[in-house]
């Protein structure tokens, strides 16, 4: 079996209209657990040891990183920030629609 890197399967299923337009709409929501698991792993810190910091368990920090915590608060976002020496920015973009 051929292996494929990430990045070029992505790059060329982008050139698809109707995959590109799917993938932007999931990217708005991928955003912070990105950010969040790239923070802390620069922290060298656990899933555990962030949930610690802010009060909460492991799993609610392994579903935040997923992309699958449904109606996360703006001060659970900031607790986790905070935690990772990080400010929470939120903003409202026009679309034009």
């Amino acid at each position: 079996m051929k292996l494929h890197k990430y990045s070029k399967v992505l790059k060329d299923n982008l050139k698809d209209r109707k995959f590109k337009e799917e993938f932007d709409k999931l990217d708005e929501e991928f955003t912070i657990s990105r950010e969040v698991l790239n923070l802390r792993k620069k922290k060298n810190m656990t899933q555990k040891e962030l949930a610690s910091l802010i009060g909460t368990s492991q799993p609610a920090i392994a579903r935040l990183e997923s992309g699958n915590y449904k109606n996360v608060s703006l001060p659970f976002i900031r607790k986790v920030a905070n935690a990772l020496g990080a400010k929470a920015e939120i903003h409202l973009i026009e679309t034009g629609t």
